[in-house]
């Protein structure tokens, strides 16, 4: 949602249709294979349905998984978020980066591959933090972060052997966008910490500005909101969605049969 968050001011009266795929949140916990197909399936719906000029991934853990496998199912446009090694990599003056990401893209090669490429002269301190993805869900819904909890996942970074020398952060994961500022508060001061969201909206703005001109009349729906399975304290959630543009009537229940419909 942080990237929907840079999408409305780059990109206004453009439609921005979400879904969440709560049914099996966190994604980072999954096992890889299985996650796969149901990415691919459930994205394939989607796209059915919605008929979408782009899709953006926005999820590290299914962009490092599943993001090949989509473009070659798919005949749309499709960006992906990525861990901002590159980004560290260019920010560090210690030659020494973090990246808190789940646990799934800490482990997964991918991340291995992209240290390789655009870091090899740097050393990269990953940790991946079970807590954050529910904390930063609990901060969409107006709830600030634990700070013994919050602390204890940053020293899962820092108090690593070498962690004093980090001075760069990556977000590696788009839920931890809402606990951006508590971790700058909470962190070493010495840290710059890097979110890639407007970085993945301004790539969407690119991918669109190359997309046909939709032809026929515009469609009079507003923006949909959709989730897999029910959300927990869906009161609590309506503010942030309002304040990203999804009306009273969001979120939708979404169904990822192949007669894929919305459910009110």
């Amino acid at each position: 949602m942080g990237i929907v968050a840079q999408l409305r001011p780059l990109l206004p009266g453009i439609p921005v249709d979400y879904l969440a795929d709560t049914a099996v949140f966190p994604y980072g916990e999954q096992p890889d294979a299985v996650l796969r197909e149901r990415i691919v399936r459930l994205v394939g719906a989607a796209i059915a349905c919605l008929r979408p000029s782009v899709v953006v991934v926005a999820c590290n853990t299914a962009s490092t998984l599943a993001l090949e496998s989509l473009r070659a199912a798919y005949d749309v446009p499709f960006v992906g978020c990525v861990p901002p090694i590159k980004w560290a990599a260019d920010q560090t003056r210690t030659g020494t980066i973090g990246l808190l990401a789940t646990r799934a893209t800490v482990r997964r090669p991918y991340l291995k591959a992209l240290s390789a490429r655009f870091a090899p002269n740097c050393t990269l301190l990953a940790h991946g933090a079970r807590g954050l993805a529910d904390m930063a869900e609990n901060a969409f819904r107006g709830t600030p972060p634990d700070p013994a909890l919050l602390g204890a996942e940053l020293a899962g970074l820092f108090g690593q052997p070498g962690g004093s020398a980090i001075d760069v952060v990556g977000l590696g994961c788009t839920h931890y966008t809402f606990l951006l500022d508590a971790m700058r508060d909470a962190g070493p001061p010495q840290v710059t910490w890097l979110d890639p969201a407007p970085a993945v909206a301004r790539q969407v703005a690119r991918v669109l500005a190359a997309c046909p001109v939709p032809t026929g009349p515009a469609s009079s729906l507003p923006d949909q909101f959709c989730f897999t399975a029910q959300p927990r304290d869906l009161a609590a959630l309506r503010p942030g969605l309002a304040a990203l543009g999804y009306g009273q009537d969001a979120p939708k229940l979404f169904d990822a049969s192949p007669a894929a419909a919305y459910k009110g």
